[in-house]
């Protein structure tokens, strides 16, 4: 849940609100929002609720926000997994090209002259 916590932070940041302004707007103590912020204290599901229409935001968009740079990632890591895969059945089809060949000379052994 700390990845949520930094989240809300960046998100407060954005609004140039301070720790306070949300606390009162949630009707919470600052500490109890600061450990939110900080990942100490799980959010249950009306919190998050609450946050999200805080920031004008579905609680999924709020969950996925600034999720870019790990979707880059990972669309970088399957990339590369897809060309090797690629290089993979192209070695895997020139095999079984060679184990054609050497059954059809096993069927068809050529005269030795």
């Amino acid at each position: 849940m700390k990845s949520l916590g930094k989240k809300i932070r960046l998100l407060r940041h954005q609004k140039g609100w301070s720790q306070e302004d949300v606390a009162k707007q949630l009707d919470i103590s600052i500490p109890a929002f600061s450990k939110i912020e900080t990942g100490i204290t799980d959010i249950n599901l009306s919190r998050l609720e609450q946050i999200s229409k805080l920031y004008e935001m579905s609680v999924v968009q709020l969950l996925t926000f600034n999720d870019t740079e790990q979707e880059q990632k990972s669309a970088s890591e399957i990339e590369c997994m897809q060309k090797k895969l690629l290089e993979r059945e192209a070695q895997l089809l020139e095999l079984q090209k060679k184990v054609i060949e050497l059954y059809e000379e096993l069927r068809h052994p050529k005269a030795i002259a």
